[in-house]
């Protein structure tokens, strides 16, 4: 299972990576894995301000609909326009091409609340 290092994860199985003030943010690799073939991926919370843990988009796979939980609160300034003609690109490159959102980060504090891959590869039993 790839859970990259330089990455933050939330309990939620969100994946964040930092820079500067602008966090993009995912699904992990056990996430899509546990929801199977995403077949559509839906952010309508777009420019908005949200905190940290509201939900700011669902994920819809073959087998359910699940809610995305936003990592640390800010504005979400941007959506992987991609994803709305490949939702697989989240299955393939869940770390890449899968990212889903971009966040201006209100407190950056928050992200001492994250998991470190450790963290997370031990929450998943990794």
């Amino acid at each position: 299972m790839n859970i990259p290092a330089n990455l933050k994860y939330t309990k939620d199985h969100e994946w964040v990576s930092i820079d500067g003030d602008v966090a993009t943010v995912g699904i992990t690799d056990f996430a899509q894995k546990e929801l199977g073939d995403i077949v559509y991926v839906e952010v309508e919370t777009l420019d908005q301000t949200l905190d940290k843990d509201e939900v700011f988009g669902t994920v819809e796979a073959v087998k359910t609909v699940s809610d995305l939980f936003l990592p640390l609160s800010g504005e979400i300034i941007e959506f992987n326009d991609a994803l709305e003609s490949a939702p697989e690109s989240v299955n393939s490159d869940p770390y890449g091409a899968g990212w889903m959102i971009k966040v201006k980060v209100s407190d950056l504090a928050e992200v001492d609340s994250l998991l470190s891959s450790d963290a997370y590869k031990e929450l998943i039993g990794a």
